[in-house]
């Protein structure tokens, strides 16, 4: 590899997750919105809502130094309205903008091999016509692989964490919040796969609204750490 090319990111919290004892941390990281990689993905956001594309891979327009160097998506993804297929293959993202639940075309969301992408917001259930997903399952928290643990949601780290993701209202009702929301996790399939949720709810009415999960799944919503039961791995 030149020297001059920035290698891709990984992480170690696969490794971390198996030390007994040892609580689960949130990635905190967050974009440089002043670069210009930053304004090139806000321009190529603008041009595939221009254009209403039905696809959206920004990989194929930027260069792998590039790519490898974004922590997350723009808000603004809420405007690809059209977008039904979403690839976001190989990136070193650690999480995805709530504003995704505004994709309301997307049928398809690609994410595999984003070995940093833990969890996913729970926004994303309100695409209604997707379908299709392809995800690295032993990243995810929670996964039936490995039962990896969930981030504590009341710990410092955690508070730092939620307050970089937080969605503008609830992530149930839609509602603004009028208070501090309540955090929680939840695993829900999700397309093809089951994924680990983060929901911001504005009041226990609404966590108590939450679907059920999965069987061979966290069979309630909670608030993570290693004192969650899960169930045995299947492999």
């Amino acid at each position: 590899m030149p020297t001059n090319v920035t290698p891709r990111t990984f992480c170690e919290c696969v490794n971390a997750w198996s030390v007994r004892g040892r609580e689960v941390q949130f990635h905190t990281e967050q974009p440089d919105t002043t670069s210009e990689i930053w304004k090139r993905l806000l321009d190529l956001i603008d041009e595939a809502a221009e254009t209403q594309a039905e696809i959206f891979q920004p990989r194929t327009a930027l260069a792998s130094e590039d790519w490898y160097t974004l922590a997350t998506l723009p808000p603004t993804i809420r405007k690809l309205t059209s977008v039904k297929r979403m690839v976001l293959y190989g990136s070193s993202l650690v999480r995805i903008p709530p504003e995704i639940g505004e994709m309301e075309a997307l049928e398809e969301f690609v994410p595999y091999t984003s070995y940093r992408l833990h969890w996913f917001p729970y926004e994303i259930t309100r695409c209604k016509n997707l379908k299709k997903s392809t995800v690295s399952t032993r990243a995810l928290y929670g996964n039936f692989k490995h039962r990896s643990p969930f981030p504590d949601l009341r710990t410092d780290t955690a508070k730092t964490a939620l307050a970089i993701s937080q969605p503008p209202a609830c992530s149930v009702c839609n509602r603004p919040f009028a208070s501090t929301p309540i955090h929680r996790w939840i695993s829900l399939p999700v397309a093809t796969d089951v994924l680990p949720l983060l929901v911001y709810a504005c009041s226990p009415s609404c966590i108590a609204a939450l679907p059920h999960p999965p069987g061979n799944y966290v069979d309630h919503p909670h608030r993570g750490g290693r004192s969650v039961e899960q169930p045995p791995r299947l492999f």
